[in-house]
């Protein structure tokens, strides 16, 4: 598979703001290779991303989740914000992906049966809704389970169908993230991330320098990699 094929275009990208970064006070010096240092090359005190960098690594997540979809990979969506949560919840739907779109709770992969416990409790909470189950308890208990069942669907919704860890976390915002990062770190889970100029490209797997405040930005390069995704899934069906 080509990078030519994604058909990433500078101008597309240049378009939906990637380019542009944090207040230069603000900048991760650990940034600077994915940066325009030059001060003929910065908006006003903003840094610009490099958008030719940023289009080669883009490129080369696609290939990634590419392969790793055409061998059948479980792949989980990180967006924790207000302002990208419908974002990441769109992608996830499309691409046939997990996702987590609320706050992350410590260790929801490296206490892994902790989290395997809560997903049953929320499976047989969700059970009892629809079959009425609740109806049969005293209206103390039907209200602690109600709120029980409201508290999971709101943290693990996005993950309930998940039978074990995934292959491969793409994250949407960096600094939000950091925990659910470590934890791929300790489990050895390749990561993609979204790096602004603020963060730090060392705790990310394949890092993707871009915009992570605007919407325009952030749906393009999800878009993109959600496309790679199931046209990985589609050439496994294809090419069994």
């Amino acid at each position: 598979m080509t990078r030519r094929y994604w058909n990433i275009k500078l101008e597309e990208l240049l378009r939906a703001r990637v380019h542009l970064g944090h207040r230069i006070k603000k900048w991760n010096p650990r940034m600077a290779p994915y940066v325009s240092i030059s001060k003929t090359k910065r908006r006003k005190d903003r840094h610009i991303t490099n958008l030719t960098r940023t289009a080669r690594f883009l490129a080369e997540a696609c290939d990634l989740v590419f392969y790793a979809a055409s061998k059948g990979s479980r792949f989980l969506i990180v967006g924790t914000t207000k302002n990208v949560a419908n974002s990441v919840v769109r992608a996830a739907i499309k691409a046939r992906c997990h996702y987590v779109n609320k706050k992350w709770l410590g260790g929801m992969l490296t206490n892994w049966s902790t989290t395997e416990m809560k997903l049953r409790q929320l499976r047989d909470l969700r059970r009892a809704q629809k079959t009425g189950g609740f109806d049969r308890l005293r209206k103390r208990d039907a209200a602690i389970s109600k709120r029980q069942l409201k508290q999971l669907q709101k943290y693990l919704g996005g993950v309930q169908y998940m039978t074990g860890l995934p292959d491969i976390v793409i994250v949407v915002e960096q600094q939000p993230a950091v925990t659910a990062l470590r934890e791929c770190i300790t489990l050895g889970i390749p990561t993609i991330c979204l790096i602004d100029t603020d963060c730090d490209p060392d705790l990310v797997d394949l890092p993707i320098p871009a915009n992570d405040d605007s919407i325009s930005s952030i749906r393009l390069i999800l878009n993109k990699l959600v496309f790679a995704i199931c046209e990985g899934r589609s050439s496994s069906i294809r090419n069994p």
